[in-house]
């Protein structure tokens, strides 16, 4: 445990093995690198909330449109914007499921407390940022640089957290762990959507009264 604190946050002398794994590795403290990687993971969360905000705007607008094509007979028009929204739901949908991955990821990293908890939290993480990164970069590709930023320290920090505290990975379970949180933040993200926006009408369902914008 004693070098578990070392490693975690105390700016003591280390030994000669320490500074040598230091000089090809430069590890510095985990912890410090660790509250590095949250406040990035937070930064892009910024970003997907204004990117939602943008989304949800856009979705109106469309809505409006197709009811309006509607009203006025023009089904070729309506089915148009009717596709379209379908698309952006299709992609608010994925930056909702990431936005929500990425909270509960930042939840974790704020509990973490022992270096035992520091490789089973990274492991799943790091493969969390990495499926995300590949989502996100056709819709947020200002983003994309930053979540490599991330997957490349937390996969810095789980390397120097194993190296430090001998614990063993096993990426079978990282991966489950990780494929089943986003899978509960796909949910998730699918009942907001439903919460949050109408169904799309279609002709054959059109009536004037009870269609509104979300």
């Amino acid at each position: 445990m004693s070098q578990f604190s070392g490693n975690w946050d105390s700016k003591k002398t280390p030994g000669l093995t320490e500074r040598l794994r230091g000089r090809f590795n430069n590890p510095g403290p985990l912890k410090p690198r660790l509250d590095q990687a949250t406040r990035q993971v937070q930064v892009v969360m910024a970003r997907l909330d204004t990117a939602m905000m943008k989304l949800r705007d856009r979705d109106a607008f469309l809505f409006g449109k197709i009811v309006s094509s509607l009203q006025k007979r023009d089904n070729q028009r309506a089915s148009m914007f009717a596709n379209e929204l379908s698309e952006l739901r299709r992609i608010n949908k994925m930056v909702t499921q990431s936005k929500l991955a990425l909270e509960q990821m930042v939840l974790r990293l704020n509990t973490v407390s022992e270096l035992g908890d520091v490789v089973n939290t990274l492991a799943p993480a790091t493969s969390i940022v990495r499926n995300l990164r590949e989502g996100l970069s056709g819709v947020i590709p200002e983003a994309e640089g930053e979540m490599s930023e991330i997957s490349g320290l937390l996969s810095g920090i789980l390397v120097d957290a194993g190296s430090v505290g001998g614990a063993s990975l096993n990426f079978v379970t990282a991966n489950e762990e990780a494929e089943r949180a986003l899978s509960e933040a796909a949910a998730v993200a699918e009942a907001r959507m439903r919460e949050r926006f109408p169904d799309i009408p279609q002709s054959a369902e059109f009536s004037e009264e009870g269609l509104e914008p979300a």
